[in-house]
């Protein structure tokens, strides 16, 4: 699990209280109390996880991925406990702006039959699963604006490439793409701090939507 916090960085005005990590990540007493938690863990911890933080009254950032098919449960979870979460495939302020381009795309190119769609996305050799959270967001985009047309999506793993996306259209004698890089990944916890800072005193499931008024 990552970072649990009841504070993120002096730049959010928050202290950090302490970690979870393979060391007492079984011992759900040991971890430390905060106001919010970030878990950037793998995909088979968050379930288990995400109980034990909720059982504490604390406001959890979802920032892994793979973990979906466990999303109902968690949901009701959070009622249940009535705490806040901001759950997100991806965190970069970057990227959130560049899924609403997605979803206009969408808009633009669901009349167009004569263009192709791809999405292919890049990243580290490490990356366990794929295609990445928001390659997958980016396709539920297009779905969610009425885009039918099919899109081949596809994914590269190589090196320490931090994570690159790209949506393209092919015609017969013109290609569009758009395309989002990641240079740092300081840019993923980042985000996460502000989604962190935004949701105090909030109750609901939210996305990085909500966080950034889109």
């Amino acid at each position: 699990m990552g970072r649990v916090v009841e504070a993120l960085s002096p730049d959010y005005g928050f202290q950090v209280a302490g970690t979870v990590d393979i060391d007492n990540a079984a011992q759900p007493d040991s971890w430390p109390q905060a106001d919010v938690a970030i878990d950037f863990s793998l995909a088979d911890a968050v379930p288990v996880n995400f109980p034990a933080l909720a059982a504490r009254g604390m406001n959890v950032v979802i920032g892994a991925t793979g973990w979906q098919a466990a999303e109902p449960a968690l949901r009701a979870e959070a009622d249940a406990r009535r705490i806040g979460v901001v759950a997100a495939p991806n965190f970069a302020v970057g990227v959130n702006l560049f899924l609403a381009l997605v979803e206009r795309a969408a808009e633009l190119w669901r009349d167009q039959p004569a263009f192709g769609a791809w999405l292919h996305e890049l990243h580290h050799a490490a990356k366990k699963d794929a295609p990445s959270g928001t390659a997958l967001a980016m396709e539920s985009a297009l779905r969610g604006k009425g885009y039918r047309h099919p899109v081949d999506v596809s994914s590269s793993r190589a090196g320490s490439i931090p994570g690159t996306h790209t949506l393209g259209f092919d015609a017969v004698a013109e290609t569009i793409t758009l395309t989002h890089t990641a240079r740092d990944r300081a840019v993923f916890a980042r985000g996460a701090l502000h989604a962190a800072q935004w949701l105090q005193g909030k109750r609901g499931w939210f996305t990085m939507k909500d966080v950034l008024g889109l």
